[in-house]
């Protein structure tokens, strides 16, 4: 079984993103090299460190922890020698200012460069002899969108059940467990309020979470034992096929994705109405849309070598670029499939 992110720098991701910068803005932008923490937690670490509100620090998408990553942040009335100061496993590097933040979405795409342990020698050259090649696949949301209980969380918040959300943010996430138990100590049953003591980005993903484990089940199903003629097809309106992410404002195209997502939904309990959430009104979702499909550039193997970490076995450095919002790990994955 082949091996991803044995070590940070097996996973090397760098933004492809272009603020525009006229170097008389109220945002400082800087370019965030970090691993050992995903973007959220390297957010908070800074703001903690430079004594700022977190909030004041945009970027245009979440990168994960187990990676050496690269992305643009911004940082609101921030200063050029907030680069000199010193983090562990975080640097920054002062690019400009400009008169708008860096939000989530304000990118291009990502490229990769990932290093693909513990494969058999057949595995290996299956890999070497795509090279070049533009690869389709589905368009899912990887693991690291769900973690060990994100979309679960988001549930919850969808369902209004607010106790419980905090409950499994407090099993799966400490570092806002004082501040929760401590508004719980005085207000037993406020869990709205609790909730809130989580950075307002931070719940939004777990909503997010629940809306992309609904879109993956929905791809699951309607590829189904199809899933390998959908990617030979040279039909390009097939390739162009998108999927919604369902909200409160969704619109179907599709009959047989709305005839899926409804049934799902039914399973899950839900209806599109509950992504209004009144009580937290910037959590509720209206909803997207998300191609079904989607295709790698600039596919190339860099390097093909004995694996010095798993003996007897394999490793291969790639290097290929996705659009905005699509994973990796889902297209390396593909490539064990196709």
């Amino acid at each position: 079984m082949h091996k991803l992110k044995q070590i940070p720098e097996d996973f090397i991701v760098k933004e492809i993103s272009h603020p525009i910068i006229d170097n008389n803005g109220q945002y400082a932008y800087f370019l965030l090299r970090k691993k050992n923490y995903n973007t959220l937690d390297a957010a908070r670490k800074i703001a903690d460190k430079l004594r700022i509100k977190e909030k004041n620090i945009g970027f245009a998408g979440s990168k994960d922890r187990n990676a050496v990553t690269e992305q643009k942040i911004s940082v609101f009335r921030g200063k050029k020698d907030f680069e000199n100061i010193n983090f562990k496993d975080i640097e920054l590097k002062y690019l400009g200012s400009g008169n708008e933040p860096i939000s989530l979405g304000d990118l291009e795409g990502n490229e990769f460069e990932i290093t693909i342990r513990n494969l058999s020698n057949n595995e290996a050259s299956k890999i070497r002899n795509s090279e070049g090649k533009k690869i389709l696949m589905p368009n899912l949301f990887g693991p690291q969108r769900f973690s060990k209980s994100n979309h679960l969380v988001g549930k919850a918040i969808i369902k209004k059940d607010f106790k419980k959300a905090v409950e499994l943010i407090l099993e799966s996430n400490n570092d806002f467990s004082n501040e929760i138990n401590e508004h719980l100590r005085k207000h037993k049953n406020d869990f709205v309020v609790a909730l809130k003591k989580v950075p307002l980005k931070l719940v939004r993903l777990y909503v997010h979470s629940y809306q992309s484990f609904i879109f993956n089940e929905t791809i699951r199903q309607f590829l189904g034992k199809n899933n390998k003629n959908y990617l030979k097809n040279k039909n390009i309106k097939i390739k162009n096929i998108k999927t919604p992410v369902v909200g409160f404002g969704t619109i179907f195209n599709n009959k047989k994705i709305e005839k899926i997502i409804n049934k799902i939904m039914e399973n899950e309990k839900i209806t599109p109405r509950d992504f209004i959430i009144k009580a937290i009104p910037e959590l509720s979702q209206e909803g997207a849309e998300r191609k079904l499909f989607i295709q790698n550039k600039g596919f190339k193997v860099i390097e093909l070598d004995k694996d010095e970490l798993n003996k007897d076995r394999n490793k291969i450095k790639i290097s290929f670029s996705l659009p905005k919002g699509s994973y990796a790990t889902v297209f390396v994955e593909n490539l064990f499939r196709s």
